[in-house]
């Protein structure tokens, strides 16, 4: 006699910040085949109290709580990345499957330890690296897969803010910590959009350290220059002293053409303003913050320069979570493997360990 497989699976979402708020309970919430069935909070406080944001949702205090729970069948780990590998190892083992935020772990050891105990107890294991989502994103990786640009030389990649000034001294992102550093925070996401595009670099170098005076020894910014074979050179910045109108996306240029791109996706100051998945224009990048592509005009053999239109309809974040839960439903892989989330924390510590010796490193993904 089979028994019929359950409608939903049941998620709790353990830690209660911005990025379980905005990037991951939305989400959740708007794909068939998951329910949000917990929220582990340890500190609620007025206007940030899970209990009253979510009253048909259980509440826990205590990760073990919900990892004891019977009823959880997936948890979403958006804890501080310092607790990441001892809350999933925890989750692995109780059976559950495991959405982790970036950056997955703290090394490549941790990652592994990881990947081989998903292994051992038949969970599902992935890293919620969502701007591979990102529409902008999306649109440089269709102009690559249709050759548009002819073979590329140079690829440069940007998150930039203008945030000169420390976070709180209450804040976890002003504790020195490697985890805190910005090349697992931001740089990770322009990372592993590097290695999908173009595939694991040759070689890497690394130059880490504080933009803002004082520092904290908080790494709060970082340059890496990533070289393929075949002469591809790459540029991954993170910073946080950018007053501009307009921020760097990319710039990526090649043999037939040039994209150049201002502007992060729109789905995070979406969410922020309380948009979500299914909403009019969720996602949808405006005109006016749309890339150029310069190419040769083909009868005067000169550059021109046309504004090149972000792909719509966009996926959305919302792809991250529909297909995780095809997963669960045995019906394909996860959304981003972790061992490709091992791979770019190996290339975050090649890039730290270059900045600490000050010369460029050879990839090596035993490290």
């Amino acid at each position: 006699m089979s028994l019929a497989k359950p409608t939903a699976h049941n998620v709790s979402v353990i830690g209660y910040g911005l990025s379980a708020r905005i990037f991951h309970i939305p989400l959740i919430l708007s794909v068939p085949g998951l329910r949000l069935h917990s929220i582990v909070q340890r500190h609620p406080k007025p206007g940030n109290d899970a209990r009253e944001d979510f009253r048909d949702v259980r509440w826990f205090g205590a990760v073990e709580e919900a990892l004891r729970d019977g009823e959880v069948d997936v948890v979403v780990v958006c804890t501080v990345p310092e607790a990441h590998f001892e809350v999933v190892k925890g989750a692995l083992e109780r059976g559950k499957h495991v959405v982790v935020e970036k950056p997955f772990t703290t090394t490549v050891k941790e990652a592994d330890e990881l990947i081989a105990l998903a292994k051992k107890h038949s969970r599902l294991l992935t890293v919620y690296h969502n701007r591979r989502w990102d529409s902008d994103f999306l649109t440089l990786q269709n102009l690559l897969r249709t050759h548009t640009l002819g073979r590329i030389a140079s690829f440069s990649t940007h998150f930039d803010r203008h945030r000169p000034n420390p976070p709180p001294s209450t804040s976890w992102k002003s504790r020195p910590s490697p985890a805190n550093s910005a090349i697992y925070d931001l740089g990770t996401h322009l990372i592993d959009q590097a290695v999908v595009l173009f595939g694991m670099p040759a070689k890497i170098t690394g130059f880490l350290g504080s933009q803002r005076e004082g520092g904290g020894g908080v790494e709060d910014s970082c340059s890496v220059v990533l070289q393929w074979e075949g002469g591809l050179v790459g540029r991954v910045e993170v910073g946080v002293v950018s007053l501009e109108v307009e921020q760097a996306r990319y710039w990526v240029r090649g043999t037939e053409g040039t994209l150049r791109k201002y502007h992060l996706d729109p789905q995070e100051d979406q969410l922020k303003a309380g948009k979500r998945p299914g909403d009019p224009g969720f996602g949808v990048e405006p005109p006016d913050r749309y890339g150029t592509l310069t190419t040769l005009s083909p009868t005067t053999n000169l550059p021109t320069r046309t504004t090149y239109p972000t792909i719509s309809p966009p996926a959305t974040y919302t792809e991250f979570y529909r297909l995780f839960a095809k997963a669960l439903a045995g019906e394909g892989e996860v959304p981003v493997r972790p061992e490709e989330a091992r791979d770019v924390i190996c290339l975050v510590e090649l890039a730290r360990e270059s900045s600490r010796v000050g010369r460029t490193l050879d990839v090596d993904l035993s490290v």
